[in-house]
């Protein structure tokens, strides 16, 4: 499997997946040009993409969806109230394919299994995905840690997990009172320790990759996310395995 963050934060966020026989997105927040222009930077294609993946409605996550599908005939698998809730915005795709959370699904040799967070949009996903070989686990965009979030990602070789905010700096910094109680709500983004904690409920040996992601470029730094994830296990992982993800350019994950 290979695995590369083509951007990731509040201004856009897709990741790129691709096993022997599929290349897919999970999300395509930025302009279908701009995604292009990624995906070419890292020596991949857009004509070879298999599917587009929502998590959820909200525009960094929607962005290039539409113009993307319709420019390469790709089709878009999505939760029918999600794709209600995005309609306006992405238009009508090339295809869509209706999926449900907890109910498993394949793209060519990749397995997928959706499972509900806790955010506030209509029905927001994470994934695990695996090629039968290596297990990776999405869960951005969720203000709370559930027993379902954790079982989900429990044995992932790769962890995509977000860590949003510090929360002090979130609290003394510019932002209006009521969009601090949204981001550090139960249906907002998850703090750097929350962050932590659901890394060292999940982690194992085979735990090759943690990526931070989804950090707030007004409210977090890419060293304290590093800094409090490695203060929680870092005498049980190698630093170079933590990885930050960037919204200015492709970050290879795997």
């Amino acid at each position: 499997m290979e695995i590369i963050t083509l951007t990731s934060g509040s201004k856009g966020n897709a990741v790129y997946i691709a096993s022997k026989s599929a290349e897919i997105l999970v999300d395509a927040g930025l302009s279908a040009r701009e995604i292009e222009k990624r995906l070419r930077a890292m020596g991949k294609s857009p004509e070879n993409l298999s599917a587009i993946l929502v998590t959820h409605e909200h525009i960094d996550h929607i962005r290039g969806v539409g113009p993307l599908s319709r420019r390469y005939k790709i089709p878009v698998y999505v939760t029918e109230r999600t794709f209600q809730a995005a309609e306006k915005t992405v238009g009508r795709p090339a295809g869509i394919t209706c999926v449900d959370a907890d109910t498993p699904f394949e793209i060519e040799d990749l397995w997928f299994s959706p499972f509900q967070i806790s955010h506030d949009a209509v029905e927001p996903l994470g994934f695990a995905i695996t090629d039968g070989e290596i297990k990776a686990g999405i869960a951005t965009d969720l203000g709370v840690v559930t027993h379902l979030v954790r079982e989900n990602l429990r044995g992932v070789n790769v962890a995509i997990v977000e860590a949003n905010h510090d929360t002090d700096m979130l609290l003394d910094g510019p932002y209006p009172w009521d969009l601090k109680q949204r981001i550090k709500g139960r249906e907002g983004h998850l703090s750097n320790v929350s962050s932590a904690k659901l890394v060292e409920t999940i982690f194992h040996a085979d735990l090759r990759k943690i990526v931070l992601a989804h950090l707030s470029e007004v409210n977090n730094r890419p060293a304290k996310a590093r800094e409090c994830l490695l203060e929680r296990i870092g005498r049980r992982i190698d630093a170079e395995r933590v990885v930050v993800a960037r919204p200015d350019r492709p970050v290879r994950v795997l």
